[in-house]
């Protein structure tokens, strides 16, 4: 699966992220707990460079908590600092700003023994789409200032926000790279919701989503779809399912995209747990 997907916007947005680095002090890189790489932007490492950065792992509520901690400690061992939060009911919040002002201690250090006057930190925002931007920055600033939307691509333009008197963001349209070469990646991201449902075919993503339960979360796939023993053949799988949820067609035909569309749901909306699909000891990232 080689999935080409670049609007135009993205294309400016890069170019904008880039220019306007230098305006502030720190950026704040959004992913998703479920997946902090795949939801990551290769391209990041290239843009940001030296600039400090936060990763803030977003919607942690819907991830593996145990895994959520290992991936902190991840980050921490390669000398960078993560925080989990959840965007949505406003957790981790706080933790933003003092993690902000811990990162940057030394440089305004620098900038009031020079007698400059104290002010707000200046932090960029990035992240893919659809990994809750605009939701972040309405729960910091207090109000609906972002637009919000649970497709990708809601936002499309460059503003400043306030943060009280400790912060100010500058919200910048998510970015997604041109090309998924592995196609695993692709695959993780479109089960989370980060990829357009119409550009895939949903059948193949709920068979990676079922194999994928079936060798890291076994007894939540057993729970929910009340095997007894997991059928050994994919097809099985579905004809069970489809048969519980009756996700059928006429003459009592199972519906494999209903089917298909059921299971991707579940794995979305919490139904089969918390889960996390991204795990720090595959990670070949350095």
């Amino acid at each position: 699966m080689t999935i080409q997907w670049f609007p135009g916007h993205m294309a400016k947005a890069r170019r904008e992220v880039s220019e306007k680095l230098k305006l502030v002090d720190i950026v704040f890189e959004l992913v998703d707990a479920r997946i902090p790489v795949s939801s990551g932007n290769p391209m990041l490492d290239e843009i940001v460079q030296q600039k400090p950065r936060l990763i803030l792992l977003n919607k942690a509520d819907m991830a593996d908590s145990d895994r959520t901690k290992q991936w902190i400690q991840y980050y921490a061992d390669k000398g960078q600092k993560a925080l989990a939060i959840n965007s949505q009911a406003g957790n981790g919040m706080n933790d933003i700003v003092k993690g902000a002002q811990e990162l940057l201690k030394p440089k305004f250090d620098r900038m009031k023994s020079r007698g400059m006057k104290p002010r707000a930190i200046r932090a960029m925002i990035i992240g893919i789409p659809n990994v809750g931007k605009s939701t972040l920055i309405n729960r910091l600033a207090g109000k609906n200032i972002a637009k919000t939307g649970n497709t990708p691509g809601v936002t499309k333009s460059q503003q400043w926000i306030k943060v009280g008197k400790q912060l100010e963001l500058l919200d910048t349209p998510g970015i997604l790279w041109p090309k998924f070469e592995d196609e695993i990646v692709g695959y993780k991201l479109a089960l989370t919701g980060a990829i357009k449902d119409t550009i895939l075919n949903l059948q193949d993503i709920a068979v990676f989503g079922l194999r994928f339960l079936e060798e890291h979360y076994p007894n939540q796939l057993k729970e929910r779809y009340q095997f007894e023993n997991l059928p050994e053949e994919i097809v099985d799988k579905f004809n069970h399912i489809g048969r519980l949820r009756g996700c059928l067609m006429s003459g009592g035909e199972i519906d494999y995209d209903k089917t298909a569309e059921t299971i991707i749901r579940d794995l979305r909306s919490l139904k089969i747990g918390r889960l996390t699909f991204d795990f720090p000891d595959e990670s070949d990232q350095s």
